[in-house]
């Protein structure tokens, strides 16, 4: 169920930023995050806020075409978490995260479209995984300044039988979404645990030979 209030969704936000925040994953402003209400609108954090240090003030709301409700200014990917609303009538929270290990990984494999995630027992976190004896094809787009880009890269992926529940923008970080704050919380820190987890044993492999 979504946020009843917009009260509910503004402490949701505030908190998942100072939790993202503490891991390193919202540096500088980077990041932005969102809730549907049952209103129909979405509470969105405001431009330029550090996450870790977000209040009140530093959530706003819109409405279902992203159009500012209450005079201030939303983050310039307003677009690509209405589209996740309006695709799918289950989701309702987002969240954008800026790790050094998603962003670097994207940056390594500068050809590829997506990356896959393969015998985690952290697949288990995802919605509809239930054993670690699977993959998820993490789907990896183009950066753009226009949303409508990014958007159209994402169609394949979000049309698919079985659409994913994250993706990561090459060298600007993950989205990950979820049926409510706790399963986009779930998603994010899971699909970040297993990339920094490859990386690892990279590194590993690599000290080895």
């Amino acid at each position: 169920m979504p946020a009843t209030t917009l009260i509910e969704a503004r402490g949701a936000i505030v908190a998942a930023g100072r939790w993202l925040d503490s891991k390193g994953w919202a540096p500088a402003t980077a990041g932005n995050y969102s809730m549907r209400l049952a209103d129909g609108r979405v509470a969105i954090t405001v431009s330029g806020w550090h996450k870790g240090r977000l209040t009140d003030d530093g959530v706003m709301t819109v409405d279902a075409a992203g159009k500012a409700l209450d005079g201030k200014r939303p983050s310039a990917e307003t677009a690509l978490h209405m589209a996740l609303y309006e695709r799918f009538a289950e989701v309702n929270a987002v969240l954008h995260s800026h790790s050094p290990d998603a962003v670097g990984m994207s940056r390594a494999y500068p050809d590829v479209t997506h990356y896959r995630l393969a015998g985690h027992e952290m697949l288990k976190v995802l919605p509809g995984f239930t054993t670690h004896a699977a993959y998820f094809d993490l789907p990896i787009v183009d950066n753009s300044q226009d949303m409508a880009d990014i958007l159209a890269d994402l169609q394949p992926w979000m049309a698919a039988p079985s659409p994913p529940p994250a993706y990561l923008i090459r060298g600007h970080g993950l989205y990950g979404w979820g049926v409510d704050m706790a399963e986009a919380e779930r998603v994010v820190e899971g699909v970040e645990w297993m990339i920094a987890a490859e990386r690892a044993e990279l590194a590993f492999r690599e000290r080895a030979r």
